[in-house]
């Protein structure tokens, strides 16, 4: 049996995270698009910019 692989009574092997990670980001796409993740994708881009200009603002101080 894989690592982190547990299974559900006897013979039913249990999904893996990247299994349910994979099955939900392709269901995200089909219900909302690949506009949904380029909107999101920014989003994460802008945020993780304002965390670097705040701790190099920190430094400075």
């Amino acid at each position: 049996m894989p690592r982190g692989r547990k299974t559900q009574g006897a013979t039913k092997p249990a999904m893996s995270v990247v299994e349910a990670g994979r099955k939900g980001g392709e269901r995200v796409l089909a219900e909302r698009g690949p506009e949904f993740f380029s909107k999101i994708g920014k989003k994460g881009g802008q945020r993780v910019r304002e965390l670097i200009n705040a701790g190099r603002r920190a430094e400075a101080s």
